[in-house]
């Protein structure tokens, strides 16, 4: 058991769950007094052990499915059973669907352990397929077969029967309904992960079918889910980043060290031994401009980073936001606590002047359009951060008008949610840009917190 659970805290860490020694530890000496027979207290107690955020219960609940498996090989409540079969063999297919929609429909709950063995039954024999190195199984298979989305009305109707229900209640069981087929999906997905990690190994199947952190999604291949799970987490990566950049300035306070009066002061001992003197620091904190391209699959990393910088307002002494997409307009006014992020997104496209009517990106018109209608946002107090592929449709990048802004800023980086070795593809004037500015890789959330927490003058 003490291997088995250290097996499982490295696989945490693989999947960006960060456990130390001491919470390990914990998890044993938890493991030392539980009823192990017990699977969900076994789960609980892990998890209390374990995590230290709701977000990050997903991936704990999927790893743990995988080292803690219910069952090994096919589950009890399907060992003999058959589906109902029609006359020549095939499956009936509306008799599957009548047991179904009677374990789901029960107004009690009680027939909920019915509705997982019949998600074993229905992966173990609707399925199952021939793959190269023996059978396996497809969860898309076994519900492209069952379709329990066709129940809904029959579930409804279940939940309702001899009720004399209103409007409200009728909305109520269909919301119900939902929730229970949803509830049979993931017993199908968790079923045929479990059987299919029997026959390939759990590791393998950890690194593409338990849930990632969010903060670990491709911003460019991140899902809504996931993207909602950012904006709510927002506020912690704030504040984060927030107290990385206090600490900075903290130290920042004691000044650089004056090489010429700590040689004075030496004079009288020889020079042994020496007492540093320092500068006194210029106390003020920067201004903080950003500049995002919001077009197309690059929107949901700009607009994350453009609500999490908004959120750091306080660390600066002022913080200006503008978006782009062939023209470029102060966006600032739009980040207030009361909006949404999507709602943002919704405003500066119904709101401000980004987009002509074509709608591609066009850096290099973005570009020079800035420097020529915004000549105040940069000054040499001024961190200028950009925000974008780079992808120019194979226009004119505008590498002057770049060149321009940085010499005018103090600091200017650019962070590109895209690969590195696929900068200076197709239309990617990537390279072009980065022989002018610091390029930075920044594909997830975890690496655009470290970027902003370390480039970010204070």
């Amino acid at each position: 058991m003490a291997g088995h659970l250290v097996g499982f805290v490295e696989a945490l860490r693989d999947r960006g769950i960060p456990v130390g020694p001491a919470e390990t530890v914990d998890a044993g000496r938890a493991l030392a007094v539980i009823e192990l027979t017990d699977r969900e207290t076994v789960r609980e107690a892990l998890a209390c052990s374990l995590i230290r955020s709701s977000t990050q219960r997903p991936t704990f609940d999927g790893l743990f499915d995988l080292w803690f498996p219910a069952a090994q090989g096919e589950r009890q409540g399907a060992v003999g059973a058959e589906v109902p079969r029609k006359e020549d063999g095939t499956p009936d297919m509306i008799a599957v669907r009548r047991e179904l929609a009677e374990a789901i429909a029960d107004p009690d709950g009680v027939q909920q352990e019915r509705m997982r063995e019949l998600a074993a039954q229905a992966v173990e024999q609707l399925g199952q397929y021939n793959a190269a190195g023996g059978p396996s199984f497809s969860a898309y298979q076994t519900l492209q077969a069952v379709q329990p989305e066709l129940l809904i009305s029959k579930i409804i109707a279940g939940l309702t029967a001899g009720q004399d229900s209103s409007e409200f209640d009728v909305a109520v069981a269909r919301q119900t309904a939902r929730n229970r087929v949803q509830q049979f999906r993931d017993a199908v997905a968790d079923e045929t992960r479990r059987r299919v990690a029997e026959r390939v190994g759990r590791d393998r199947v950890a690194t593409y079918g338990v849930n990632r952190q969010a903060e670990d999604a491709d911003f460019l291949r991140i899902s809504d889910k996931e993207l909602a799970d950012l904006r709510r987490g927002s506020q912690r990566l704030a504040r984060v980043l927030a107290a990385r950049l206090s600490a900075r300035r903290r130290r920042a306070r004691r000044g650089e060290i004056d090489l010429r009066k700590t040689l004075r002061k030496s004079m009288s001992t020889g020079g042994v031994p020496i007492k540093l003197a320092a500068r006194k620091p210029r106390p003020g904190r920067p201004d903080l401009v950003l500049l995002c391209d919001i077009s197309g699959s690059v929107a949901g990393f700009s607009g994350f980073t453009m609500l999490l910088v908004s959120t750091l307002r306080e660390q600066f002494s002022r913080v200006r936001i503008f978006a782009f997409v062939d023209r470029v307009d102060e966006v600032t006014h739009l980040f207030t606590p009361a909006t949404p992020l999507d709602q943002v997104t919704k405003r500066i496209f119904t709101e401000t002047n980004v987009m002509s009517v074509e709608g591609h990106s066009d850096y290099g018109r973005a570009l020079a359009d800035f420097a020529r209608d915004f000549p105040d946002a940069i000054t040499d107090k001024t961190a200028l951060l950009i925000l974008g592929d780079g992808r120019t449709n194979y226009r004119d990048p505008s590498l002057g008008a770049l060149r321009e802004l940085s010499a005018a800023a103090k600091h200017t980086h650019w962070l590109n949610p895209e690969a590195e070795k696929l900068w200076g593809t197709g239309d990617s004037a990537a390279m072009k840009y980065a022989d002018i500015v610091e390029m930075h890789e920044c594909r997830t959330a975890r690496q655009l917190t470290e970027l902003v927490g370390r480039l970010l003058p204070v």
